[in-house]
């Protein structure tokens, strides 16, 4: 792994921070083709590579040192059942893909491609499901409703009081 972790080292050294004010829903991120734009010269200069393909419900990420071979991986889940207002399934799952390889990549090669947004999301209250956050900042919408919720995450049945508390 040598080689590939000097080559690594070196493209690192040389590659920018890579940042674009493309906005999604209430944040901005770089997109796959502007950080493909900046990282493909550099990762061709330190002689490395990566492919990335969909194993079943599985991202998988691989960079790899051209000359000697050596290659690091990392397999991520794809989100599944998420629904994104006026997208169907196959939209849906496109954009999941998407924004995967995006993440992955950047991870991997150790690039910054947005803004550090550390501590300026909702802190999850001690004991609750992931989701929770998520439920309760519907369920203050004008739209939101307890049985939507419940339909999308089964087990909110049981967390129906605290979410309507925490909504009022």
């Amino acid at each position: 792994m040598k080689n590939l972790f000097k080559a690594l080292a070196a493209f690192q050294q040389e590659c920018p921070v890579i940042l674009k004010d493309t906005s999604g829903y209430n944040y901005k991120y770089t997109d796959l083709p502007d950080i493909f734009k900046t990282v493909m010269p550099l990762l061709k200069t330190h002689g490395l590579g990566f492919y990335q393909a969909v194993e079943g419900s599985n991202l998988k990420t691989v960079v790899f040192h051209t000359d000697s071979g050596e290659s690091v991986s990392e397999s991520a889940v794809i989100p599944q059942n998420v629904q994104l207002k006026g997208m169907n399934d196959f939209q849906v799952l496109g954009s999941a893909i998407t924004y995967m390889r995006r993440y992955q990549l950047s991870a991997m090669l150790g690039i910054i491609t947005d803004k550090d947004t550390d501590a300026s999301g909702d802190q999850l209250p001690k004991g609750k499901p992931t989701w929770f956050n998520d439920a309760v900042k519907y369920l203050k919408t004008p739209e939101g409703q307890i049985d939507v919720i419940i339909k999308k995450y089964p087990e909110a049945k049981t967390w129906k009081q605290e979410l309507m508390n925490a909504s009022i």
